[in-house]
């Protein structure tokens, strides 16, 4: 005779024996929604600047209102061709001010009396877009600004006549978010704010309207005629 083999049940196991997807098994939680609080800056633009700025300008449709489009940081170090870890603790200062991962910036060409070589790292930049660029802002003109050494204003004559404005920074321990007790180098960044302007006189408008501390001037920025 045979020996009947024991029949193994598919699927079992567990306490009360109630199988994976079966009917009366309980069923796993819905994961939260996370709450997503707005920018404070963009707030600011919906209620007060969009309505200023229209009657300001005389715009027709709230479409033609500028707005910030993006804003790029760049951090170039020259002598990362003498000492390429330069180019890396560059980046990590970055991103710690960006909240963003940068990207490495290479040479386009070789330059024998630089010694550099094409595809050699000489930088890093970052562009922030939507959120990120309004909680940028806002740290940068609260926050940033006011700490630079010898401030009085930033310049009106940095626009490119194309809505878009550049301001430099000598030393990047102005943003609280980096370290002064660990850094190895100071670095400078540009950091352009890119907006949708037509005119350096819509831009300005726009950037003083969030706050943008420019140095106080007698005339007012004429639009270059063409």
């Amino acid at each position: 005779m045979s020996e009947e083999k024991p029949k193994i049940q598919k699927g079992g196991g567990g306490k009360g024996g109630k199988q994976k997807g079966a009917p009366g098994a309980p069923k796993p939680a819905a994961p939260k929604p996370v709450e997503r609080i707005p920018a404070r800056l963009y707030e600011t633009y919906k209620k007060d600047i969009i309505p200023a700025m229209m009657k300001r300008f005389s715009y027709k449709s709230i479409m033609q209102v500028p707005r910030l489009d993006k804003i790029s940081i760049n951090i170039g170090v020259g002598q990362a061709t003498q000492d390429p870890k330069l180019v890396e603790a560059a980046a990590q200062e970055l991103q710690s001010i960006a909240g963003q991962k940068p990207v490495v910036t290479r040479a386009k060409k070789s330059i024998s009396n630089f010694k550099l070589r094409e595809g050699m790292p000489i930088g890093c930049r970052v562009t922030l877009r939507q959120s990120h660029m309004y909680e940028f802002l806002d740290r940068f003109i609260s926050i940033s600004v006011p700490r630079i050494r010898d401030f009085r204003g930033l310049s009106d004559k940095s626009f490119d006549g194309r809505g878009n404005y550049t301001v430099g920074i000598k030393e990047h321990t102005v943003f609280p978010e980096v370290d002064v007790d660990k850094i190895t180098k100071m670095f400078g960044l540009d950091i352009t704010f890119v907006t949708t302007a037509k005119t350096d006189q819509e831009a300005y408008e726009l950037l003083k309207a969030f706050g943008m501390p420019f140095v106080k001037r007698q005339e007012v920025l004429e639009t270059p005629k063409a």
